[in-house]
């Protein structure tokens, strides 16, 4: 998926999927001036399409992926 860094918001746990309901990962603004989101999965299942019609697209699925730092003993 092509990222494309915008001034957007970062997406929040309240923001579903349009295909599933799942959390959003993706944010894709349409060049015809509206809104869509996905979760990876389904993100990735219509990339082909999307970069068709897309805008900009927000991907921040790289958070799937991100490792917390942890803490030490000191912290405990």
């Amino acid at each position: 998926m092509t990222t494309v860094l915008t001034s957007a918001s970062p997406l929040t746990a309240a923001d579903r999927c349009d295909r599933c309901g799942a959390q959003a990962y993706l944010r894709v603004v349409l060049l015809s001036g509206g809104e869509l989101l996905f979760c990876a999965h389904h993100g990735r299942k219509f990339e082909p399409e999307l970069k068709k019609i897309a805008a900009e697209i927000q991907d921040e699925t790289e958070r799937l992926t991100a490792v917390p730092a942890s803490s030490t003993e000191e912290d405990r």
